[in-house]
């Protein structure tokens, strides 16, 4: 009888060849779905993970697409000493006069840092932009290293794309990252901004390491 049913056993396993075959591909499903799950919720250490404590550089270069917040935490750091000088990046020159002071200079002023102390870039429109007009200007002014203010998502392509605009100088750079409320990089897909903001930047980093790196 325990030889029948040992032969029994056998003769399934090695007539079934199908069963064995999709018993190994839904393993197989499931890692890659484990996987791809991990992925997911770390994304927001993933683009985060280069920002840094900020250090004392020669000039203070606050991005664009600012809604206050890049703003208020570049004139944090000017008043305490981590600058001399401010640069205000992706400021629209089709709005912009001289002498009619842009609402993130007024914020600036409002903020306490003198205006002689303010440079505005008005020719940036996009990050590389920012990252090739900056080095630019900081070989036009003498300057060495620079602090760049972003926000917490932005991280991962400031870091790819100024690295590779800075290469082949003897310029340095830094990245800080705000504070947002809304910003968690575990839990970022739950809060609406965040999961917006992340998305965008992963198809963003696709889109720079296609077209810049």
């Amino acid at each position: 009888m325990q030889a029948k049913r040992f032969q029994k056993r056998v003769y399934s396993t090695t007539d079934s060849p199908m069963k064995v075959l999709a018993a190994l591909a839904l393993r197989l499903f499931l890692l890659i779905t484990a996987i791809g799950a991990l992925g997911f919720f770390f994304l927001g250490f993933l683009v985060s993970f280069h920002a840094a404590a900020p250090v004392i550089s020669d000039v203070i270069i606050v991005l664009g697409g600012d809604s206050g917040r890049r703003v208020k935490h570049g004139a944090e750091l000017y008043k305490a000493g981590y600058g001399s000088s401010v640069v205000l990046t992706g400021i629209d020159k089709r709005f912009y006069r001289k002498g009619h002071l842009n609402w993130r200079e007024r914020r600036m002023k409002a903020l306490g840092v003198p205006l002689k102390a303010v440079l505005v870039d008005t020719e940036s429109e996009t990050t590389w932009d920012e990252a090739v007009n900056s080095i630019a200007l900081m070989k036009k002014k003498g300057w060495q290293s620079a602090l760049v203010v972003s926000d917490p998502p932005h991280m991962l392509r400031l870091q790819k794309t100024w690295k590779t605009a800075f290469e082949g100088t003897d310029r340095t750079f830094v990245l800080t990252a705000t504070k947002p409320e809304w910003w968690d990089p575990l839990l970022w897909w739950k809060n609406p901004i965040s999961y917006r903001f992340v998305i965008s930047e992963v198809k963003k980093n696709l889109f720079y390491a296609v077209m810049y790196y």
